[in-house]
């Protein structure tokens, strides 16, 4: 189908753009960052990368296009006609002209793929085909949703069908429309553009999600065996990222009822466990995952800049310590009756660092060009990542080598942001403000300390375990990878700060890294007391997340009818499909999700939660809707109306049973012509006042 054939072309171009700007990347795992040998499968680099470089890219290109057509009634078509063929001339070209390199670029991505890595990309795929087709799949033109992933699949859905069925160029929040959009929209018009050129909607959706979080598995293992040089620390790395650590599941078994087991309570209603505020959103486990489907891409890209800046910071290391041991040997040389005093080897290693030309100096523009517009490309795809890397990079390019690069990366990634938010946005994006605690009943610091260990359980203290058997770089990138985390704990970057756990969350991917490697070394330990060590502390690190994991199935089952179904050949998704367009919204209750979102309709005023924490004034939207609903007279209806851009109210059950407001629906009945009833629910044409376009009912 078209929908796989402008995803592969997307995978095609990016392989384009790698070769260019990152011509050694097919053996870039040969070696770890120390110079000894590793044999990690380039493929575990190469693929995800050229599936960043290509599908970021690709889909903006296919956004502005449409952009530029938003006068058709199908401006995806024209973007489609342009890009797809671009793009196969493109890779064409390049394949011809580089017969001979890209050949070995090919035997090179094969070479060192042992049957553990197979394995291990194998179960990675099953485990999220289970998780993204289990809470959203379809069957018999209906749409089933899981009761976890529901609330924010409102929003996804409601993006993703205002492109591949409506024309939302200039793009507007679904659920909050004739506003700016807020919301990094970007994955979602990926995956719209793909359910557009005939994937039906769950593969549009769950294909690429699984996707690209097989690529983040990928880059994690390559990333912490590249670091460590064992691929036990690799596998084990994605183990404890995918099954959190937490002493949730201690609390949960001990506060079960004598006589029921922990069996016996899941079956009668599996329930999120945990303590902390908004555990039961499921807000620390893979449940993300299947929620938030465009924080995969981003962590893809996040992990890739790290994989390449981090040789730098090894780079640094070294460089240092030779020069600095040259300079301190030369001055006892010089001064036999000298002693150093305390402090001046470390004062002769910061000079070495931060007075040198080596360590600024760029040697490839090129690579932190690229590596900075794509960071740059991926604010709309998730945010989020973007900050949390910039974070990260921060501190590492204190102590690394080429710190030019690392500059031109972050200000290349700050314009392509800062552009396409003013582009898109009416004002900031963000509005960051101290806050420190995060969601801790107690915002002191030891009040954060305890919410941390509730939280994290185990994983704290291996962490600080794991600094007394690594090296110095070992240590300073441990603490770089905690920036995240002391971001989310310091600074609230919306008005809700319970965003900030995705921040939290990618420190933990990071964190995972020592955490691993020290469970790995009491492994190799002599003994059966060392490796009964490790199991156990492997054991306490993942229960939690285990057990979760059965969760997410269990509350998304539809024998036990946990989940939400939204109908294609409903009456209501096919009049909408038929007779609206982005451009027209919709004045409804605060509806979630259900067949109008599926018919792509624009919703003046939706859910209102995630349009908040997005920073949209919704309770001024809300009494407006009060005042809509409840007005006296025709034009008084009328006058809000037009004022709000509105083309269809919508009078259904729900809107006739709120509680804050009553509906004057006899006025809207005497104003607007009726185009849709079917015994419970009326839709009416704004457009067409009775008496003044001459239209009947």
């Amino acid at each position: 189908m078209l929908g796989c054939l402008y995803f592969f072309i997307c995978i095609g171009v990016g392989f384009v753009i790698c070769e260019l700007c990152f011509p050694k990347l097919s053996v870039y795992g040969n070696k770890t960052y120390n110079g000894t040998t590793a044999e990690i499968p380039s493929l575990f680099v190469c693929l995800p990368a050229w599936s960043i470089f290509g599908t970021i890219p690709m889909a903006w290109l296919t956004y502005l296009i449409g952009y530029l057509f938003q006068s058709k009634r199908h401006p995806l078509f024209y973007a489609n006609a342009v890009v797809m063929p671009l793009g196969i001339i493109i890779l064409l070209v390049f394949l011809i002209r580089r017969r001979v390199k890209n050949r070995k670029t090919f035997r090179n991505l094969v070479e060192n793929i042992g049957f553990g890595e197979l394995l291990f990309v194998l179960i990675v795929t099953i485990l999220y085909m289970v998780l993204f087709f289990w809470t959203f799949y379809c069957r018999d033109n209906k749409y089933y949703i899981g009761w976890t992933v529901q609330s924010d699949f409102s929003p996804h859905i409601g993006m993703i069908r205002s492109f591949a069925l409506g024309n939302n160029f200039p793009t507007q929040y679904s659920h909050f429309a004739g506003a700016d959009i807020k919301y990094h929209f970007m994955f979602q018009f990926f995956v719209g553009n793909l359910n557009y050129l005939g994937l039906r909607l769950d593969w549009a959706f769950n294909f690429p999600s699984i996707w690209f979080m097989v690529c983040t598995y990928m880059l994690l293992y390559f990333y912490a065996v590249k670091l460590t040089g064992r691929k036990a620390v690799g596998y084990l790395t994605t183990f404890l990222f995918s099954f959190r650590s937490s002493y949730a599941f201690l609390d949960f078994a001990a506060s079960i009822p004598k006589g029921q087991t922990i069996a016996q309570v899941y079956n009668a209603e599996p329930a999120f466990i945990g303590t902390t505020e908004h555990e039961d959103w499921g807000l620390w486990n893979l449940n993300v995952y299947c929620n938030q489907r465009h924080l995969a891409i981003g962590l893809c890209v996040l992990l890739f800049l790290l994989i390449y800046f981090t040789q730098f910071l090894y780079g640094q290391a070294k460089r240092v310590k030779e020069q600095a041991d040259q300079k301190l040997l030369q001055f006892l040389t010089d001064n036999p009756d000298e002693e150093l005093l305390p402090g001046e080897k470390f004062e002769y290693m910061v000079r070495e660092s931060l007075f040198r030309k080596e360590g600024w100096i760029s040697r490839n523009w090129t690579k932190a060009a690229a590596c900075g517009i794509l960071l740059g490309m991926c604010s709309f795809f998730n945010g989020a990542c973007v900050i949390a890397c910039l974070c990260v990079l921060f501190v590492m390019a204190w102590v690394s080598d080429r710190r030019l690069e690392f500059a031109l990366t972050a200000a290349i990634a700050v314009i392509i942001s800062t552009l396409t938010t003013r582009f898109f946005i009416d004002g900031n994006a963000l509005n960051p403000v101290f806050y420190f605690g995060f969601l801790a009943k107690n915002r002191t610091f030891f009040g954060v300390i305890k919410y941390i260990i509730t939280l994290c359980g185990l994983l704290p203290f291996v962490i600080l375990a794991a600094q007394f058997f690594l090296d110095r770089v070992g240590k300073f990138l441990t603490f770089a990878f905690t920036a995240p985390v002391i971001l989310a704990f310091t600074c609230s970057m919306t008005i809700d700060v319970a965003v900030n756990h995705k921040y939290i969350m990618m420190g933990i991917m990071l964190l995972c890294i020592p955490a691993a490697a020290l469970l790995t070394k009491i492994w190799q330990q002599r003994g059966m007391y060392a490796k009964g060590i490790a199991i156990l502390l492997a054991v306490a690190l993942t229960i939690t997340g285990i057990y979760e994991f059965q969760v997410i199935l269990g509350r998304n089952e539809v024998r036990r009818n946990h989940v939400w179904v939204i109908d294609e050949d409903s009456d209501i998704c096919r009049w909408v499909k038929a007779n609206a367009t982005s451009k027209d919204i919709f004045l409804t209750s605060w509806y979630s999700l259900n067949d109008y979102v599926l018919g792509g309709a624009m919703l003046y005023f939706g859910w209102p939660y995630y349009a908040w924490s997005a920073g949209y004034d919704t309770y001024g939207r809300e009494k407006t809707v009060y005042k809509m609903y409840e007005a006296q007279t025709p034009d008084e209806l009328d006058a809000l109306v037009k004022e709000y851009g509105i083309r269809y109210i919508v009078v259904d059950e729900e809107v006739r049973e709120r509680e804050e407001f009553v509906v004057n629906e006899q006025n809207i009945i005497n104003t607007y012509l009726l185009v849709f009833n079917d015994g419970k629910t009326r839709i009416f044409d704004a457009s067409k006042r009775l008496g003044v376009t001459g239209g009947e009912q």
